[in-house]
């Protein structure tokens, strides 16, 4: 699957784009505009993103790896 594919699927399931799952991390202090905040560690947005959009680990990841910029 390809990394649009997973942000296309996180996008259908939760009805936010990665843009908007940005802005929410953003607000609730676990990023900051150039990605992860300081001292957050990938798996405190994991496990936000789990609990509460119900996303599985590998959609989770996506959107951690789109908040570090490693994709667009």
């Amino acid at each position: 699957m390809s990394f649009q594919a997973y942000l296309d699927n996180v996008e259908a399931k939760t009805g936010k784009s990665a843009d908007d799952l940005k802005t929410l991390a953003i607000a609730k202090g676990l990023a900051d505009p150039n990605g992860l905040a300081p001292g957050i560690k990938p798996g405190a947005v994991i496990d936000w993103l789990k609990a509460d959009f119900d996303l599985g680990h590998g959609h989770a990841m996506s959107i951690v790896a789109y908040l570090k910029g490693k994709r667009s």
